[in-house]
């Protein structure tokens, strides 16, 4: 079975991105999870903790590794040897800029392709910015990030322990 890079920004991990994730791992050898960094975009966790919480989230699977990327993915694809990205899609607007992305990593290099998984019902409504807004005002975020995360938002937004 085939080696797949799950791309994203991670900001922050979501159960979203755990369904993902656990969908991944059940179908290809190999899962690649990518933290994206883009020097131009400001992130609400660093790198490291995002590294850090996917780590520690994803340790019990034995074929999940987790690398962090500040160049273009495509680039990470050659340098790995994989050429099979997987994207979690939440609604058909995911989906529209999702399917875009991957036109224009194929286009930067023609052995790149993409497989769409749509996350579970449950996680449809996941948005990072949400997340972390609803946080911010001391929101019940419980439901949508798992528990180490909930307790790093509470301490960025200093909202309890």
């Amino acid at each position: 079975m085939p080696k797949v890079i799950f791309p994203g920004s991670f900001d922050p991990v979501t159960n979203g991105h755990l369904n993902v994730i656990d969908r991944a791992v059940k179908i290809f050898d190999k899962v690649e999870v990518v933290i994206s960094v883009n020097p131009q975009k400001n992130y609400f966790f660093s790198v490291e903790e995002r590294f850090e919480m996917l780590s520690a989230l994803t340790a019990h699977y034995d074929n999940v590794h987790i690398s962090v990327w500040d160049k273009l993915i495509v680039d990470f694809a050659d340098k790995v040897g994989i050429y099979l990205f997987i994207r979690g899609v939440r609604s058909l607007n995911d989906f529209a800029y999702e399917f875009e992305l991957s036109l224009m990593n194929r286009g930067l290099n023609h052995k790149i392709d993409t497989v769409f998984i749509p996350t579970d019902s449950e996680y449809s409504l996941l948005r990072s910015s949400a997340i972390k807004e609803l946080a911010y005002f001391g929101g019940d975020v419980s439901k949508m990030v798992p528990p180490i995360v909930e307790k790093a938002l509470k301490a960025k937004f200093n909202t309890g322990t």
